[in-house]
C-alpha cells in the first residue's frame, strides 16, 4: 500500500514466507490464481514487448549455433539438436486475441507455495500487456510435468474461476516460444561474450542446459492441446 508521510509518498509491502520454486504446486489452485490475475480490472498501458511475442528466426539460430561451434561452447552440440524444433515453434507465432495487463514470466521461479498453505506471485516488474492465452500456456507447460491430468485440471479449474484465457490450437503457445526463445538465446550470448567475468560465463552453462535439457518442443505443445480436450 502507499501513503504520504511528512509529504512523502512511502510504499509499504507485507511480508511473506515462500517455499523454493517448486513445479509440482497443486494444478487446480494454480489455475485459480491465475485466473485472479486475469480478472484484475487494470487495463494498463505498459505495452507489448518483443521478448513475448517475436522470434530469434532461422537465420539467428544458424547464426547463434555457428559462432558456439567456433567458440568450442560445451554446449554447442546441444543447440544444434535443438535447431529444428526452436524454428518449426517460431512458425506457430501469432498475434494476441485481446490485451490485457499479465504478470508475463509466470514460472514456478515467481509462483511459490508459501509457509501458511497458500500461493504467492511476486517479481511484477515485467509486467504489461499479453494475451492472457498466451500466458496461460506457459503455466501450462510449466506445471504439468508431463502428466495429461495435472494439465487438465489445471486448465479446468482456470476456466471455472473465471479466467479469461484460452488455450485452444498451437498459436496459444506464442509467449512460451518467444520468452523460452529469448532465455536460451542471451544464455548463449553471455557464454560468448569475453567481457563477461569467468564465473557468470560458466553459470550459463546451467541455463543453458536447462533450457535445452527440459525443452517445449512440438510434440509436448500437441500432448498439452490433446490434453485440455479428453
Amino acid at each position: 500500500m502507499f501513503a504520504e508521510i511528512a509529504g512523502a509518498q512511502v510504499r509499504v509491502y507485507d511480508w511473506i514466507d515462500v517455499h523454493p520454486p517448486d513445479r509440482a504446486l497443486d494444478p487446480g489452485s494454480v489455475g485459480r490464481l491465475v485466473a485472479a490475475i486475469h480478472q484484475v480490472g487494470f487495463a494498463g498501458s505498459r505495452p507489448e514487448d518483443p521478448w513475448y511475442t517475436e522470434p530469434v528466426g532461422a537465420d539467428g539460430w544458424d547464426s547463434l549455433i555457428g559462432e558456439l561451434r567456433d567458440a568450442g561452447a560445451p554446449f554447442a552440440a546441444d543447440m544444434a539438436a535443438r535447431r529444428d524444433d526452436l524454428v518449426e515453434l517460431e512458425a506457430l507465432l501469432e498475434p494476441a486475441r485481446e490485451l490485457r495487463t499479465c504478470h508475463r514470466d509466470l514460472w514456478a521461479d515467481n509462483l511459490r507455495g508459501t509457509t501458511s498453505g497458500g500461493m504467492c506471485v511476486i517479481d511484477w516488474e515485467n509486467c504489461g500487456l499479453a494475451d492472457p492465452g498466451h500466458e496461460l500456456a506457459c503455466v501450462l507447460f510449466e506445471f504439468w510435468l508431463g502428466d495429461p491430468g495435472r494439465a487438465g485440471e489445471l486448465h479446468r479449474e482456470y476456466v471455472r474461476a473465471g479466467g479469461p484465457g484460452r488455450v485452444d490450437s498451437r498459436g496459444s503457445f506464442s509467449m512460451a516460444v518467444a520468452q523460452l526463445g529469448h532465455i536460451g538465446e542471451i544464455s548463449c550470448r553471455a557464454w560468448l561474450d569475453p567481457a563477461r567475468p569467468q564465473d557468470e560465463r560458466d553459470r550459463q552453462v546451467g541455463r543453458v542446459a536447462e533450457f535445452t535439457g527440459e525443452p517445449l518442443t512440438p510434440g509436448i505443445v500437441d500432448a498439452i492441446l490433446a490434453a485440455l480436450t479428453s
